[in-house]
């Protein structure tokens, strides 16, 4: 299980960028950001939760992260480059908006968000580094059962998920087809590894590093 604590400001931070940032709110699957797109702006969240991906000509998506208040994106632009990837908004999102000249003048006014900003491109770089070796390394069951282990956490002895997850997002995440992995649910549920309590999915017992 992920400890995402680390990728959020604290409420000071929060606070201090709330000063020099406007605001601005996007409904649910809005575009907030397109990979390729020649801006300049942090986009910190306030409220909701965005998802991150890459996608091809053809329409074919792999989600890289999803994001929630708090957590901020659009750093990487400080290189003067463009977007990296596309920001969707997976609820109702407010957001503040950074311009890249007011960024630079809150970073030196306020060298914790420049050292929350290292350790966050830091952490980063460990996630790709591990979705390189899943994705390398794993066949696709072992890529599900790998995500569905980050994602749970613990409530009343129980290992829950939280976000609401389709087999079409999972497939996302994992860079595989959605029928794959509708086969791989149905054996584990068969197995009594997972299962929906209260619309919500449970983690019954680990599951196995390879089935």
């Amino acid at each position: 299980m992920k400890d995402r604590s680390a990728e959020v400001l604290s409420p000071a931070l929060l606070q201090a960028i709330g000063k020099v940032a406007a605001t601005r709110v996007f409904p649910k699957n809005a575009i907030i950001v397109n990979e390729g797109d020649e801006t300049d702006s942090v986009y910190v969240l306030i409220s909701g939760r965005a998802r991150v991906y890459v996608s091809n000509a053809q329409g074919r998506e792999v989600q890289l992260n999803v994001m929630g208040p708090g957590e901020y994106f659009g750093e990487i632009t400080l290189d003067g480059g463009a977007r990296s990837a596309s920001v969707m908004a997976a609820e109702d999102c407010r957001c503040a908006i950074v311009k890249r000249s007011e960024l630079l003048s809150l970073v030196e006014k306020e060298p914790q968000f420049a050292l929350h900003m290292v350790r966050k491109l830091a952490s980063r770089v460990r996630d790709l580094t591990e979705n390189v070796r899943s994705l390398a390394l794993m066949d696709v069951y072992g890529r599900v059962a790998r995500l569905l282990l980050e994602l749970a956490e613990e409530r009343d002895g129980r290992l829950c998920i939280d976000e609401p997850l389709t087999h079409k997002d999972i497939a996302s995440r994992v860079g595989a087809s959605r029928e794959m992995i509708s086969r791989i649910f149905s054996d584990l549920t068969a197995g009594g590894y997972v299962g929906k309590e209260n619309g919500r999915l449970v983690i019954m017992r680990k599951p196995p590093p390879r089935w």
